[in-house]
């Protein structure tokens, strides 16, 4: 028997991506506008997209922190360094490391 993650999981991861790429635009466009306005005092763009960078930031802090309170998310133990840090040899990845 599989277990299927659940469509709240799922849901939640969605929004986790869409914020952290709703960040990372608005990062890019804040420096496009500190670029474009540099030579224009009254500009406020800027700003404005730090303004909303910090928002978005703070949405996705929440949402991850909401996930692991819930125990929708949790820290796994398939990272690739997990079995050296715990004295376990990892399986080699290809033929040719098995023969060294």
């Amino acid at each position: 028997m599989t277990s299927q993650p659940s469509t709240v999981v799922i849901l939640l991861k969605f929004i986790i991506l869409v914020l952290l790429v709703g960040v990372l635009l608005s990062l890019f466009s804040g420096l496009v506008f500190l670029f474009k306005d540099s030579d224009r005092q009254d500009s406020r763009r800027t700003l404005y997209a730090l303004g909303i960078r910090i928002t978005l930031a703070a949405a996705l802090l929440a949402a991850v922190f909401y996930g692991f309170y819930t125990g929708q998310l949790r820290m796994s133990s398939n990272a690739p360094w997990h079995d050296r840090e715990h004295g376990q040899q990892a399986a080699p990845a290809s033929p040719e490391d098995s023969e060294r």
